[in-house]
């Protein structure tokens, strides 16, 4: 290795950024003597001038981002899960012009000859009578879709996104590595990347004349409104996802959002007369395009893969009928294998009557006799790959295996020759990333897209997903083996498009407020979002109503209120035994060991950072409906993620020695008493900003309504079960645990400005119960139920919402009728038996509600008849 500080001095100001590349390896950033490459050195003259201080700062500032942002990746086996952040580094990969030009050609010509191949192998097979292609590697193939063969694609056209994985050969040649077909990955991390480093460098990315990614979406928004086989104006696009446990789902929802496109699941999809539908709250509605990132095989039950729960039944035949365009079309996986590699520049010759001019690593298909022994041959110096990914195995790099790994293997290969590809090992590149405070080298993968564009010509995304590997002395390049990944900068020779992502203006489209434009499983989890967002902030109000008044008395003997709220604390999060049954009164002496499992432990159902959790989940799968600014909210609310802080204030035994404050019942001190108080405060004031958001921010649409009402029944629920825990049973002096009922409920204030005398249950529960007026009041949040239901589309199944009207209806001429000062009545001993009856009566009911809404709304039973004839219509 070398540095290149000494020789540039045409390029450095300083040695803050210096750089060593590997030797014997092609460099993105140096060449010969460690000159800095003439397209690289504005990038690193701007660096200079920004130093390495404000670089790191800025960088911090863009990590923070892509947290807030809830950039993830899902590595399997992962212990983080769907929770693992996405790994950018913030030096970009930066390509020249000509490099950019010969990525464009070879690309365009690759994309092209992969849409006639498939063309032509589901269809006439000329390539297979010809022995162009060896007919075994096709009809063999797992991903060959018989369903699909004959199949007419709108356009012509079977690929409408493309990607292609390309490596940098020593004498700096790209080479593909793989093609990508089916459901290409990764454009919208690409985007998000760029997101975050243009904001991060905003003047380094303009002087150095960064071409923008907006042109090359809207060309893509184009070319699938173009297949719509109706309604070509403004058709009704959808992205089809596997679901929110996709390792890619952040994508998924990222991508809807920015083009514009409803994100659904299969489940969100049904087919009735040969036409897709859209379930929506209002009913059926047609769908004119599929956007896919669902394989091939698991898009239809029926046809396909029998065992599969995320696609469509009945989506081939729709297909076959022509009532609907999927993009990319059905069986386009085929080409995905590396098989196919070492047949592209023959089927290029055949189809195209050209040379190929991007070549691909050299790869070998045993299968073949001639292929199968000069694999065996040099077995040493190869990578082996499994023809049919779908089976699964793995890559083998044969240069790490000893010699009787490698004997085993050439056994293998020899039983069953025609499942294993091998291919020579491309030396890849490498290019700076960012390591602490130096710039190290490391192996890279790019990942280019290209997009039809026109009727047979496509356009290359003027950037692309770049991989890096984990470490330097790392070859093998891939997310799910801890890969990370930078933005790539297309450098411009000319002035920079300005063009942003918004409505073109040359068309028209149909002003729209469709009040019932909403899947079902969407309004679904918006109304359990709203459930748990109330659930953690009741909670968070119980315990914060707890800790303070721990910090703040010294005992019991202070706090009389304290164990009916401990109680009242186990009944509301189902956390048993709690702070009732066997050892209650051990734990309620000494409470904080427990309150803190409550509070930080994740595995502990019921207990606050489950629920968290479990809200966190629920968000996910509705991030292409709620605003950044909301999401930004809900992922603040993680007790865990305030390291350290949030692990200084765990239960710890502390002494009364060094200093240490005193601390409590010998479990927590008052100091971290407090720390936790105040920890509870800012999450308080974080779910009143989303609280504030929701009704600010959010159009009074369905999906409000559902998230709304998911609010108003969950508030409901902790009301009457607050009042059941603590008010039902009585004890000698009320009043200091009436405040803390009132405190929980926010409603303090409202108590003292009426009734300046001292505090009463019947008043309390007048407040809590009837005042309409009272926004955290019972009654209160009947009528804001009532009031959305009446606002809730009227579907065939259900012309009228009598049924969950008439529950809110006797529940609220329930609560009008119930004299309040009976229910404060202490009818027996210690006890107020006529509220607790009234409480748990309605209890009993409010479910009700939600179970006639999901009835209803949730899932579609009916038929689709009545919309076939209108949808079929051109």
């Amino acid at each position: 290795m070398h540095s290149p500080t000494s020789e540039r001095p045409q390029t450095r100001g300083r040695p803050d950024f210096a750089y060593e590349s590997t030797d014997g390896l092609f460099d993105e950033t140096v060449f010969g003597e460690s000159e800095v490459r003439s397209h690289w050195r504005p990038f690193f003259e701007q660096l200079d001038t920004i130093g390495l201080p404000e670089f790191l700062r800025r960088w911090e500032e863009a990590k923070h981002l892509i947290r807030e942002n809830g950039v993830t990746y899902n590595v399997y086996g992962d212990p983080r899960g769907m929770e693992r952040p996405w790994e950018l580094d913030p030096v970009p990969l930066l390509v020249s012009p000509v490099d950019s030009e010969t990525i464009e050609d070879g690309l365009t010509q690759r994309a092209l000859l992969l849409d006639r191949i498939l063309a032509d192998l589901y269809g006439p097979q000329t390539l297979l009578t010809a022995s162009v292609i060896p007919p075994e590697l096709v009809l063999g193939h797992p991903g060959y879709l018989r369903p699909c063969h004959g199949l007419v694609v709108p356009s012509g056209r079977y690929l409408h996104l493309y990607a292609a994985d390309l490596g940098r050969s020593p004498q700096g040649v790209f080479h593909v590595l793989r093609d990508r077909t089916q459901a290409p990955s990764g454009a919208g991390y690409a985007l998000e990347n760029r997101i975050v480093l243009s904001r991060m460098l905003p003047e380094v990315f303009r002087d150095c004349r960064v071409q923008r990614l907006a042109t090359f979406f809207k060309t893509l928004r184009e070319s699938l409104r173009s297949i719509a086989p109706r309604n070509r104006d403004n058709p009704r696009v959808v992205l089809l996802t596997p679901g929110p446990f996709n390792e890619t789902y952040f994508e998924h929802a990222f991508l809807a959002r920015y083009l514009g496109y409803t994100l659904v699941e299969g489940g969100d999809l049904t087919v009735r007369d040969n036409i897709v539908y859209l379930k929506l709250l209002g009913g059926l509605q047609p769908v004119d395009v599929i956007l896919r990132r669902l394989d091939d095989d698991y898009c239809d039950p029926l046809e396909l893969r029998g065992d599969s729960f995320l696609g469509v039944p009945g989506l081939v035949q729709a297909a076959r009928a022509g009532n609907v365009a999927v993009a990319n079309a059905l069986g386009t996986g085929l080409v995905e294998t590396p098989a196919l590699l070492a047949y592209l520049p023959a089927a290029c010759r055949h189809l195209l009557g050209q040379e190929l001019r991007l070549p691909s690593v050299p790869t070998w298909w045993c299968g073949d006799p001639v292929s199968l022994q000069h694999v065996l041959t040099h077995l040493d110096r190869m990578v082996v790959k499994p023809t049919y990914p779908q089976e699964g195995g793995g890559t083998i790099f044969c240069e790490n295996l000893d010699e009787a790994k490698r004997a085993v293997l050439a056994d293998k290969i020899r039983a069953r020759p025609g499942n294993y590809v091998g291919q020579e090992r491309l030396v890849l590149s490498t290019t700076p990333v960012l390591n602490g405070e130096r710039l190290e080298p490391r192996r890279m993968v790019v990942r280019a897209y290209l997009t039809a564009a026109g009727a047979s010509g496509h356009a290359l995304m003027p950037g692309a997903l770049t991989r890096v590997a984990p470490a330097e002395d790392t070859q093998v390049v891939s997310m799910q083996r801890g890969a990370g990944s930078k933005d790539a900068w297309f450098l411009s020779s000319g002035p920079v498009s300005s063009f942003s992502l918004l409505p073109a203006g040359v068309r028209s489209a149909e002003v729209r407020r469709d009040g019932g434009d909403i899947p079902s499983r969407a309004a679904d989890d918006l109304f359990w979002l709203g459930r748990y967002t109330e659930r953690v902030e009741g909670t968070v109000r119980l315990i914060r109503a707890i800790l303070s008044r721990l910090t703040e008395k010294s005992g019991l003997v202070d706090v009389p209120e304290l164990p009916a709220l401990l109680r009242a604390l186990t009944e509301q999060t189902m956390t048993l035994p709690g702070f009732i049954g066997l050892g209650a009164e051990a734990r309620i002496a000494a409470p904080a060991e427990e309150l803190f499992t409550l509070l930080f432990d994740e595995s502990k159902p019921g207990g606050l950072a489950s629920t968290i959790d479990t809200l966190h989940r629920v968000a996910g799968r509705v991030r292409d409906r709620i605003s950044n600014d909301m999401w930004r909210i809900i992922v603040s609310l993680d007790l865990n993620a305030e390291s350290p802080h949030s692990d200084r204030i765990r239960p710890k035994p502390e002494g009364p020695s060094g200093g240490t404050p005193v601390p409590l019942r010998g479990y927590v001190s008052r100091r971290v008493l407090g720390e936790a108080l105040d920890l509870l405060d800012r999450k308080v004031i974080a779910l009143a900003a989303f609280g504030g958001m929701a009704a600010e921010s959010m159009t009074r649409g369905q999906g409000w309504r559902f998230l709304d009402m998911g609010r108003r029944l969950e508030r409901a629920l902790h009301t009457l079960g607050l009042i059941r825990s603590t008010v039902v049973p009585v004890q000698g002096t009320e009043g200091p645990l009436l405040e803390a009922v009132l405190e929980i409920a926010d409603s303090v204030m409202t108590y003292r400005r009426r009734y300046l005398a001292s505090l009463q249950a019947a008043p309390v529960l007048d407040l809590l119960l009837s005042d309409a007026d009272n926004p955290r009041s019972l009654a209160f949040q009947l009528n804001a139920l009532s009031t959305s239901i009446d606002a809730l589309p009227r579907t065939p199944a259900s012309p009228s919402p009598s049924s969950k009207q008439r529950i809110i209806t006797r529940l609220l001429n329930r609560l009008r009728d119930t004299d309040l000062e009976s229910l404060a009545q202490v009818n027996t001993p210690g006890h107020r038996t006529e509220l607790a009856s009234f409480l748990v009566g309605m209890e009993a009911e409010l479910p009700l509600i939600s179970d006639a809404l999901t009835r209803t709304y949730l899932t579609h039973l009916q038929a689709a008849r009545q919309y076939a004839s209108e949808a079929a219509r051109p």
